[in-house]
């Protein structure tokens, strides 16, 4: 008998929606409360902009292993490369 393949694994991280509550409920802390202070005092035009700064931040932040990159680039230590973060984050 034969071992079949293992399927490979789906390694893309699900999208957050963009709206202001999703983003909000992606984020946690002091993110979180920025976010909020920051598009409920934003100007009608400058919402989108905010909205997207920090929804790439959310996304960044489920990447696997962010936690820990974090952590080493404020040590100065094992750096990942942007092309690598980038193919990490790929939305599903």
């Amino acid at each position: 008998m034969s071992t079949q393949p293992e399927a490979p694994r789906d390694r893309r991280i699900p999208g957050i929606p963009h709206t202001i509550n999703a983003i909000a409920e992606a984020l946690e802390g002091s993110d979180r409360a920025r976010f909020k202070s920051e598009v409920l005092a934003a100007e009608e035009s400058s919402v989108p902009g905010v909205m997207r700064r920090w929804w790439k931040t959310a996304m960044i932040n489920r990447a696997p292993g962010a936690a820990r990159s974090r952590s080493n680039a404020e040590r100065g230590n094992s750096l990942m490369s942007v092309d690598d973060l980038i193919a990490r984050i790929s939305v599903a």
